[in-house]
């Protein structure tokens, strides 16, 4: 009983066989990049939103806990020094943007950190570069923290004043302006990405190379 075989080759093969003869070095570089040029380029982007995602939630976490933890200790009490002077533990209801500034618009300073929030989880599925994924991950959790406050704390929503609690050098903000862990991922997520921009790496991954003057 003869069997009939239900394998089906391609033209291709079909007509490399017929001929007698193997496929030649352009058709299989053409099959090559035919089975290629499907596979989607996401596992990096899926490793850097994730990255982004795990920098956003520890920041996120330890600012809550921190201000939790001085509020429920330290609130109406005299400053804590720390490191022979170098730090104090001072708790302030802060109505401004970070380091005090801007203290009479709350609720707008509320609506901006949610427009930043909203830029950063748009450019995440876009990111190719590590540098802008752990900055992006510091904004993102400083800016939820602080809003965190801005939601949930007295007078009410939009209308929250922060908690800050970090003064270096002297107690008070005397030295430099009150702020707590948010505002310190803020600066720092902030000084990343520049550094990225100044280096010519943008967050797509695509790096700007200066040309050389061309010499005379």
């Amino acid at each position: 009983m003869a069997v009939v075989s239900t394998e089906q080759s391609s033209p291709r093969e079909s007509s490399a066989e017929q001929a007698g003869t193997e496929p030649t070095a352009a058709e299989q570089a053409l099959d090559t990049q035919a089975g290629t040029a499907e596979e989607p380029p996401k596992r990096a982007s899926g490793k850097l939103l994730g990255l982004l995602g795990g920098v956003a939630v520890v920041a996120l976490a330890i600012d809550i806990l921190t201000k939790v933890a001085v509020v429920a200790n330290l609130e109406g009490k005299p400053p804590v020094e720390l490191f022979g002077g170098l730090l104090y533990l001072d708790v302030l209801r802060n109505p401004g943007a970070a380091f005090s500034l801007a203290t009479g618009m709350t609720w707008l300073l509320a609506l901006l950190a949610t427009a930043v929030v909203g830029v950063i989880i748009w450019l995440a599925p876009k990111l190719r570069s590590l540098g802008w994924a752990v900055g992006l991950g510091l904004v993102l959790g400083g800016a939820c923290g602080n809003l965190v406050d801005r939601f949930f704390r007295a007078p009410g929503p939009l209308q929250g004043h922060v908690v800050d609690f970090l003064s270096v050098f002297a107690p008070g903000g005397a030295v430099w302006p009150v702020f707590n862990v948010a505002d310190s991922c803020i600066v720092c997520g902030g000084i990343l990405v520049v550094l990225m921009s100044l280096l010519g790496r943008d967050y797509d991954g695509t790096v700007h190379r200066k040309k050389k003057a061309a010499q005379s």
